[in-house]
This record gives structure tokens, C-alpha cells and sequence, in this order.
């Protein structure tokens, strides 16, 4: 299980999406932190579903998979209407999920990885993305050793938020 490929996604990767997103959330209420995606399976609820319909259709969707099977997600996009824009291109890593059955795999940082290099060969020098800024600060602790800077929070009905950015 150590062949290691990221590869453009598409409307075919729908149904593997919404089952990672299954997991997570699964992983993520199971260790206290059910405000950052709630404890209901994303398949569950028809706003969500859709959510991730548009993610497997949009242009930006890529997979990782390790030995043939999915273990992780990027989409490279435009920021979300809750962050501030900026002056300059950039490359929004709209999500970033990876499958708790390949931890260890650095699969997380192999995506931010891609994104950097994608970032680079488009002569773009900004990367940023957002998370979910409560809990245990884990995940903006994850960005953090990832190269990232935290920049702005933001407030998305009670739901609060940090962006990061990081220059390739």
C-alpha cells in the first residue's frame, strides 16, 4: 500500500467523497470535536449531500490514493464569501480531508504539498485556507506545522473560523 498518487477528481469520485466525509465526521464527534462538522453522517443530510455533489463536480477536486484506494481530497477554488478577499491570485484550498484509515501516510501534507507546487507552476504566490477555529486548536495547530500563518478570523452564525496563508 505505498504507490502514492494524487489525481484529478470528478462527478465519478461523488459517492467516495461523501463516504470520507461520513468518516470523518464520524472521527471527529467520537474525539469531542462535533462543533466543527456535527455528529450526523454528511449522507444524511440532503444540504450537505449537495455540497459535496458540487465539490466531486467542480474543476478543482483531486484524490489521493494510496495502493488504488481513496485516502484523501483537496479542491484547489476561490475563497469562500465568509473571507476577506485579497489583491493579488490565489489558490483556495477550499478542502483538505483525509481518510482516517491511512494515518501516518502524511496524505494531508502530501495534498498541501500539491497545492504549494500547483500554486508555483501557476505563478501564483499566495495559498490560503480556513478551519474551524474551536475545539482543541488541533487543527489550526495541524496548519501551522504545515508552513501555515494564521491571518483573520471569522464568525459564519456562531461557527468560528481561522484563515491561514502560506507563500509557495
Amino acid at each position: 500500500m505505498s504507490d502514492f498518487i494524487i489525481r484529478q477528481g470528478g462527478s465519478g469520485d461523488f459517492q467516495t467523497l461523501l463516504d470520507m466525509f461520513d468518516e470523518v465526521v464520524a472521527w471527529l464527534a467520537g474525539r469531542g470535536s462535533a462543533g466543527q462538522w456535527g455528529t450526523e453522517p454528511w449522507s444524511t443530510i440532503p444540504k450537505r449531500v449537495e455540497r459535496v455533489r458540487g465539490m466531486a463536480d467542480g474543476p478543482g477536486l483531486y484524490i489521493a490514493e494510496i495502493g488504488g484506494e481513496a485516502a484523501g481530497a483537496i479542491v484547489l477554488g476561490d475563497r469562500f464569501p465568509h473571507v476577506s478577499p485579497v489583491d493579488e491570485p490565489e489558490i483556495y484550498l477550499g478542502l483538505l480531508l483525509t481518510s482516517r484509515r491511512f494515518t501516518g501516510h502524511r496524505v494531508g501534507s502530501r495534498l498541501i504539498e500539491f497545492a504549494l507546487a500547483e500554486a508555483r507552476e501557476r505563478g501564483i504566490g499566495l495559498v490560503r485556507v480556513d478551519c474551524w477555529a474551536g475545539g482543541d486548536g488541533d487543527l489550526q495547530r495541524y496548519y501551522e506545522s504545515q508552513g501555515f500563518k494564521p491571518t483573520e478570523r471569522f464568525d459564519v452564525k456562531g461557527w468560528i473560523g481561522q484563515v491561514f496563508e502560506q507563500r509557495p
